[in-house]
């Protein structure tokens, strides 16, 4: 018979690996996608792999986020561990900074899929969309090693979890 905590963490262990699995893939896909279709000078490519990022961010990703959120305050509740406690607001404060990196990201590829739905080959495609592809896959980064932090805060929870 599973206990709630055993649901719950099972659960949680699941959506956090969607979340960074999806996260690598969908930065990994639309990185080389966009390098491809810069090369092959193939408008099509790119417009393919920018939808498919915008998909699976829909459908992977946000998903995974809220499902985070929820089973993690479950947990910390069914074990009692106090939400004042320095493991509890480092690791919300870091879910947070993850969330500040990872919706412009959103908001980026929503934005760069148009751009490049409204031109006619990659050549026409304006200098501030290089920029933003940059930017998007910049801030990846400082979210990945959030996420990266969190893993190892779950896994050996240096710091206490009660008290505040």
């Amino acid at each position: 018979m599973t206990t709630a905590y055993e649901f719950w963490k099972t659960a949680h262990i699941l959506s956090a690996a969607i979340l960074f699995g999806s996260g690598i893939g969908i930065a990994f896909f639309c990185w080389f996608g966009y390098r491809s279709a810069l090369r092959l000078g193939d408008i099509s490519t790119l417009r393919s792999f920018l939808r498919l990022t915008v998909i699976a961010d829909t459908w992977l990703t946000a998903p995974a986020v809220v499902f985070q959120a929820v089973s993690g305050a479950v947990l910390m509740n069914l074990l009692g561990w106090s939400m004042r406690s320095q493991w509890s607001v480092l690791v919300w404060a870091l879910f947070v900074f993850v969330g500040a990196c990872w919706l412009p990201v959103v908001a980026i590829q929503i934005w760069l899929k148009r751009k490049a739905e409204q031109v006619s080959s990659v050549a026409a495609l304006p200098a501030c969309f290089h920029r933003m592809f940059l930017i998007w896959f910049g801030l990846g980064i400082p979210a990945f090693t959030a996420i990266v932090v969190l893993f190892y805060l779950m896994v050996a929870r240096p710091l206490s979890v009660t008290g505040a």
